[in-house]
């Protein structure tokens, strides 16, 4: 199978390029525009693999996608180049408009377009998977799960940009029949994930004795999934999942963001210990605008009709994770001291 995978560079695509390469025979097309969280490094190990290929491109370039696909030509697609990290969108929704919104349109057509003139078998089998994200539902109340069904409510500009190209992707399975599946997943966490999100972030300012820093009371609850097991969950679901259907990935861990880095300073007091306890430094700061209280995924319908489950338990993969960055400095090291240094970033300014 010949596989275009956009975003391949990011922390979710470049495991989903990985688990491709490494447990499957397909040939994968890397196509990433090479943003501040996108980063090769996290592909060395496939930088020579002869069913790899890599293409410097953003998928707003309508043209050059176009050309990649008379090129590639693929039977399948899987939609992963986004803007993710909500803080960023409360100060710069811009890149998430063009990205998201834009990019997904531009994809899409170019997608059409190429399977229109498909024919026979060929269109049958070409798949477009359009990967999205549970905070295009809003905030759950203390009870209750997300489900395929669950009415959009997004909150961060980042929610309502994803909330859109989920929009789009259905308007044109609905309207053109183009193939299109759509998942959406909770948090996402494991090796490779760029410094800013909750748990690296944690990982490294306790590793550096810096504060950990929780939005609010910590009170908020995140459904956790460890990235390979969505990397496994997204292959099955564009090999068997139905066209026109939407399957939620979960991984079945709600955390209050406090329980997730007191784990993480639990983890690291055994595996890196100080002399004093790393939760020592958790401090308390002005909460996110506009901040969700829940998520949790219901993913039955993935387990129930493709035989999917989650592999690892949070404390399992937060082991795995706590682990991989303890052993990879040379990956993280740059990005703090080049990129991101972990300051504060999201918080709206009040003009007079």
């Amino acid at each position: 199978m010949r596989i275009i995978v956009t975003g391949g560079a990011g922390f979710i695509g470049s495991a989903v390029c990985r688990y491709l390469i490494t447990e499957t025979d397909a040939c994968v097309v890397n196509l990433d525009k090479l943003t501040y969280a996108g980063n090769l490094d996290s592909l060395h190990t496939l930088s020579h693999h002869p069913r790899y290929r890599f293409d410097h491109l953003d998928i707003c370039d309508a043209t050059s996608v176009e050309n990649l696909f008379s090129e590639v030509a693929p039977e399948a697609v899987l939609h992963l180049a986004a803007e993710s990290h909500v803080d960023r969108s409360i100060t710069g929704s811009r890149s998430f408009i063009d990205t998201n919104i834009f990019g997904t349109y531009t994809m899409l057509e170019a997608a059409r377009r190429y399977w229109s003139n498909l024919r026979g078998p060929a269109k049958d089998k070409f798949r477009f998977l359009h990967v999205s994200t549970d905070e295009v539902y809003g905030s759950l109340g203390p009870e209750g799960l997300f489900t395929e069904s669950t009415p959009y409510d997004p909150s961060s500009p980042y929610a309502a940009s994803k909330a859109a190209s989920d929009h789009l992707a259905v308007a044109w399975f609905r309207t053109y029949g183009l193939p299109v599946i759509v998942s959406n997943c909770s948090n996402n966490y494991g090796p490779n994930q760029f410094p800013e999100k909750l748990i690296p972030l944690m990982i490294l300012n306790a590793l550096e004795g810096k504060p950990l820093p929780i939005y609010g009371n910590g009170s908020n609850i995140r459904d956790w999934l460890y990235v390979e097991d969505h990397a496994k969950a997204l292959f099955l679901i564009l090999k068997n999942g139905q066209p026109g259907k939407t399957y939620n990935v979960g991984g079945r861990n709600e955390r209050t963001n406090l329980q997730v880095v007191q784990d993480i300073c639990t983890v690291l007091d055994e595996l890196k210990p100080s002399g004093r306890l790393h939760d020592r430094h958790i401090t308390y700061v002005t909460d996110r605008p506009g901040h969700d209280h829940r998520y949790a995924i219901d993913a039955g319908q993935l387990e129930r009709e493709l035989g999917w489950r989650a592999e690892e338990t949070f404390a399992t993969g937060l082991a795995k994770t706590v682990r991989w960055y303890l052993d990879n400095e040379w990956w993280w090291s740059p990005l703090r001291k080049k990129v991101y240094a972990g300051e504060r970033i999201g918080l709206v300014s009040v003009e007079k």
